[in-house]
């Protein structure tokens, strides 16, 4: 199927734009109880660590995971189904454009999303992609955005060019197999895996390839009225989750067995470890808001936000300093090192993945994405 138009944020009505500004007239409460939405991502590491090892309580809160689906994810945050998550700067910024009432507050990890080309095709630049089949699991999730934004900026209408062929992320590979499509786009794991299984070679990866290497994917991004309400609260669980990504940082192996052993997302210990130990966990404040302001240059360059949209404004709008949330106090954060809890020095995902599929496990199909 091909849109007519590009249009990310479907749904979105006009009860957002009225609670748009960057100040509510909420009065402060501070609650300790906090609500932490997921969807069962391989990168969500940080919030599943700093839920099971206690970073939340450590702050003085009191938290409650709720599980998420990408079909309402950006609603319910913004209607207060839940507080706060850490995801996507390319997903929420268009909403944020048309008034949607969220910050990002700090940057938890780079690198999740990727472009990825049939092995068997002869695709090996972005502008070979033009005029292809492309596989997603969604219009409008963040391997969707991340492939506008990339094919925009190279000259290709992403509306006129491509030909959009939307398949459960789980499925995407077999999609490949069949020859149903040329190129897919993904999140984590699923790129390592297709990658491991020797189905697909990278076209646009978001951890090796400037800009984006240099930015946060996913930042912590809050609903506006509840950070107003509760802006100790919501400084508290930041430093939770930024607490979280450094400590799956210095141990990718244990956050990989932790989040499979808590059935967070359906994965083998060995391949999410491999997924995990391929991003950067270094949380940051100053370069999470250049982060922003990046992200919303290109994204107009690429049609993805307003021809009239002020990008410094918008960034300058969609990022919260918190009191006690900078990179001075990042610095000074220190967390175990757990013994065996790190990546396997030199480990091959190809290697890898053969002796998973030779054993006939379940590989990564997150039904988080079905």
């Amino acid at each position: 199927m091909k849109p007519a138009k590009f249009i990310v944020a479907l749904g979105f009505c006009a009860l957002f734009l009225s609670g748009s500004s960057k100040k509510s007239t909420a009065a402060i409460v501070n609650s300790k109880h906090v609500r932490i939405g997921y969807i069962g991502l391989t990168c969500e590491a940080p919030i599943f660590t700093a839920y099971e090892k206690g970073f939340f309580k450590e702050e003085g809160l009191e938290p409650e995971l709720l599980k998420c689906a990408w079909a309402n994810y950006k609603d319910t945050l913004a209607l207060g189904g839940y507080d706060i998550t850490h995801h996507l700067v390319m997903y929420f910024l268009k909403p944020i454009e048309q008034g949607l009432d969220v910050r990002f507050l700090a940057g938890i990890h780079r690198g999740c999303l990727r472009v990825q080309a049939g092995v068997k095709t002869n695709i090996h630049t972005i502008q070979d992609l033009k005029g292809k089949r492309i596989g997603v699991p969604g219009m409008g999730t963040p391997p969707f955005v991340f492939a506008n934004r990339v094919f925009g900026t190279h000259g290709i209408d992403p509306a006129k060019d491509i030909t959009w062929k939307v398949f459960p992320a789980g499925e995407l590979g077999l999609a490949i197999d069949k020859g149903e499509v040329d190129a897919v786009c993904n999140a984590e794991p699923i790129g390592s895996l297709l990658l491991a299984q020797g189905k697909v070679r990278n076209i646009a990866d978001q951890m090796t390839d400037a800009p984006y290497k240099d930015e946060y994917c996913c930042e912590v991004i809050a609903n506006g009225k509840w950070v107003d309400a509760n802006p100790d609260t919501a400084a508290r669980a930041t430093r939770a989750l930024l607490k979280g990504a450094k400590w799956v940082e210095t141990n990718p192996k244990a956050a990989a067995a932790l989040a499979v052993e808590k059935k967070y997302l359906a994965s083998t210990v060995e391949l999410n470890t491999t997924a995990l130990a391929g991003l950067r966990y270094v949380p940051s404040v100053h370069l999470a808001e250049e982060s922003v302001h990046t992200a919303g240059r290109e994204m107009k360059v690429a049609k993805m936000l307003s021809p009239e949209t002020d990008t410094e404004a918008l960034a300058k709008r969609a990022f919260m300093h918190l009191p006690g949330v900078t990179d001075e106090w990042i610095k000074t954060l220190e967390v175990e090192k757990v013994a065996g809890g790190q990546a396997p020095p030199g480990q091959d995902i190809r290697t890898l993945a053969e002796a998973i599929l030779s054993e006939k496990k379940d590989c990564c199909l997150l039904s988080a994405q079905k």
